[in-house]
């Protein structure tokens, strides 16, 4: 398995979200489980399926987050210094070059990316475009409106 990035902050988001499903999501359906088998004949009992659905669920999401956080390298952006370029953790300030319109992002993983808080994931478009750029380049993103140019105002890494 290959190595996750992930900065400090969403490794504990990570962390949080897997003891939430350990301590309170798997007790919840296992009582939902036994409260549901109190009901009689299991073959047509619809909570029943349901609890195990959701028992599964909360299984599955438990074994995902521990094989993402072993395979996690967690990267703290103040301890990156990359010279000015655009790397995993840093913060781009961006100029979009047709419309003016101003952005910035912080370069995060898969699991940690929102777009309403200037998070992005390193596999997106737009990521990909920025990575080894310096301030002062510009990057051609395919968009789904079509090809935007935006260029890099200021890269930080905090």
């Amino acid at each position: 398995m290959s190595t996750i990035p992930l900065t400090r902050r969403g490794a504990e988001k990570l962390k949080a979200e897997l003891h939430r499903l350990k301590t309170v999501e798997r007790h919840a359906a296992i009582q939902a489980i036994a409260e549901a088998r109190s009901h009689g004949d299991l073959s047509e009992n619809a909570e029943y399926e349901a609890a195990k659905d959701r028992q599964g669920f909360v299984e599955g999401r438990i074994k995902e987050i521990e094989g993402k956080l072993a395979a996690a390298k967690v990267i703290d952006p103040a301890e990156v210094d990359a010279g000015g370029r655009v790397v995993f953790g840093a913060t781009v300030d961006l100029e979009d070059e047709a419309s003016g319109a101003k952005a910035t992002y912080q370069i995060v993983g898969d699991d940690e990316a929102d777009l309403k808080h200037g998070l992005i994931s390193i596999s997106s478009p737009i990521a990909r475009a920025l990575i080894g750029k310096e301030a002062g380049e510009v990057a051609e993103v395919q968009a789904p409106g079509g090809l935007r140019h935006w260029e890099i105002v200021d890269v930080r890494y905090v």
